[in-house]
């Protein structure tokens, strides 16, 4: 069964709760990190993926979601990882914007 290829904050946040094992990837650049960032999150920046795909290689067989600012980065990142047989990865739609919405209020919105 492949994975949607995208779902919203609560369905990622209801993965978390429920003890889901999967990779939450945050594909933003360090810079976004280190202002706002998800407990939890790995950081691969877009601009490194294709240099740092091996990291992701015990995941392959995995879930993993992706997640950038708005969702526009992580919905590219989402469709390359599956270009490169990564089957199981799915974008959050809205991005860590809207996580801080509506999820965490205490992650900075920038």
């Amino acid at each position: 069964m492949t994975a949607p290829l995208e779902m919203d904050c609560r369905a990622v946040k209801a993965k978390l709760d429920a003890g889901e094992p999967f990779l939450f990837l945050d594909c933003r650049e360090q810079d976004e990190y280190a202002a706002a960032k998800i407990d939890g999150t790995k950081l691969i920046p877009m601009s490194e993926l294709t240099q740092r795909v091996t990291e992701l290689e015990p995941h392959r067989n995995s879930a993993i979601v992706v997640h950038c600012h708005h969702g526009g980065r992580s919905m590219r990142v989402t469709n390359w990882l599956r270009q490169q047989g990564f089957a199981n990865t799915t974008n959050m739609a809205g991005g860590i914007d809207e996580w801080s919405q509506q999820i965490d209020s205490s992650v900075p919105r920038y």
